[in-house]
C-alpha cells in the first residue's frame, strides 16, 4: 500500500509550520497514520546539515555549494523518512521540499536551474508530492514580524522576490 505525500511551501512567516502541525494533529485524531517532518532536517544527518545551512557558513561558499548541501539533506530525508513512510501507507506532511530549494537558491538572481534539476532527480527517487500547498500571506505582516532595523529594506526586496517565485510555482500547477 502506498501512502500520500503532501508538501507545504511558502515564504518565511507564512504559517506553514502552524498549519502542518494543525493538519497532522487533526489527521491523527481521525485515525490516520501521519508523519510530520521538515526540510532541511527530519533526520540526524539532515539536522546536522540544517545547522550548517542556518549558520550562514555554507552561503559563503556559494549557491552551488549550498544547493548541494540541501540535496544531501534531502537524500537522507527521502531515504530515511519519506520513502519508508510512504511504503508503509502513511501520510507524510513535509514542511518545505523541492519548491523551496528552487525559490531560495534563485532569490539572489543566479540561474542554477540546470544544476538544481540534476540534484533534484538524484535526491527524490521519483517521490514527487501528491499535493503541494502554497502559503502566501500579506507581506507587511511578515515584515512586521520578522524584520527590524537596518536589514528591513534589503530583506523586503529578498522577500518580494521569493514571494513572486512561490506565486509563479503555484500558478504553474493550478
Amino acid at each position: 500500500m502506498s501512502g500520500y505525500f503532501f508538501t507545504f511551501e511558502g515564504g518565511e512567516g507564512a504559517g506553514k509550520s502552524t498549519q502542518i502541525s494543525l493538519l497532522g494533529h487533526f489527521l491523527k485524531q481521525k485515525g490516520y497514520d501521519v508523519v510530520v517532518t521538515r526540510e532541511p532536517g527530519g533526520t540526524e544527518g539532515g539536522e546536522a546539515i540544517r545547522h550548517v545551512l542556518l549558520s550562514g557558513s555554507a552561503l559563503k561558499a556559494g549557491k552551488l555549494f549550498e544547493a548541494t548541501l540541501f540535496a544531501a539533506a534531502r537524500i537522507d530525508h527521502v531515504n530515511e523518512v519519506i520513502e519508508p513512510a510512504l511504503k508503509e501507507g502513511k501520510i507524510v506532511l513535509c514542511d518545505r521540499f523541492i519548491d523551496s530549494t528552487r525559490v531560495y537558491q534563485g532569490a539572489n538572481g543566479e540561474n542554477i536551474n540546470q544544476y538544481l534539476d540534476i540534484l533534484e532527480k538524484s535526491a527524490i527517487h521519483g517521490h514527487m508530492p501528491d499535493i503541494t500547498l502554497y502559503w502566501i500571506c500579506r507581506q507587511k505582516q511578515v515584515w512586521k514580524e520578522l524584520i527590524n532595523g537596518v536589514e528591513r529594506a534589503r530583506m523586503q526586496t529578498v522577500l518580494k522576490k521569493m514571494l513572486l517565485r512561490f506565486k509563479k510555482l503555484a500558478g504553474k500547477l493550478s
